[in-house]
């Protein structure tokens, strides 16, 4: 099981970059968000997801974790296969993504190429209570400061969906830190994720 890739690209071109790892080039299937943070002969490092069939293997490499949790969650859904779901995080990112399910913003997901009404309803349907669940079991860590946090319904939300992505609870409580207490679940997530694209 192949869990990243990491060394220079050597081809970079729509829909596909070429990592070379020690001499042998890793042909990896990616989004054009992923292909955005990408530069010719520039070390990078790509998390893979598999996908092996009788006739083709395939490698699809995310240049984030969330991302790459996104597509696991879309491909999930029955009637996405792995170009819808490159088309639907091509066209706005794994955090536009996270906010049109959350937000059941159709427009968002049918402005992918190949994505219908219907898919986009039944993703939106199936993803929404995976992505912002409430009823998952959160961890605060820090001490009585992190009180008020849970008493904060949006900010249970927000956290909730970004476990689903597959931040833990301390990586969350960090990334929320400063953001405003009475801001919207959808501001939270884009704090969080902007905190968390700023660390590293």
């Amino acid at each position: 099981m192949l869990y990243y890739v990491s060394g220079p690209v050597t081809v970079l071109e729509p829909g596909l970059a070429v990592i070379d790892c020690g001499g042998v080039g890793y042909g990896c299937r990616v989004t054009a968000y992923t292909a955005a943070q990408l530069k010719l002969n520039t070390p990078t490092k790509l998390y893979i997801t598999e996908s092996i069939k009788e006739d083709a293997y395939d490698l699809y490499g995310f240049a984030t974790r969330e991302e790459q949790r996104c597509y696991e969650l879309l491909t999930a859904v029955n009637g996405v296969g792995p170009k819808a779901a490159l088309a639907i995080l091509s066209s706005g990112g794994p955090q536009n993504f996270t906010l049109a399910v959350m937000t059941g913003d159709e427009k968002m997901l049918t402005a992918a190429q190949g994505v219908g009404k219907k898919i986009a309803q039944r993703i939106i349907l199936e993803l929404k209570d995976k992505i912002g669940g409430s009823h998952m079991e959160l961890d605060f860590s820090g001490g009585p400061a992190a009180a008020p946090v849970q008493q904060n319904s949006n900010i249970v939300l927000a956290t909730a969906a970004l476990q689903e992505l597959g931040y833990s609870p301390a990586e969350i409580s960090v990334a929320l830190k400063g953001a405003d207490p009475n801001a919207s679940t959808e501001d939270l997530i884009r704090h969080a994720l902007r905190a968390m694209v700023m660390k590293g």
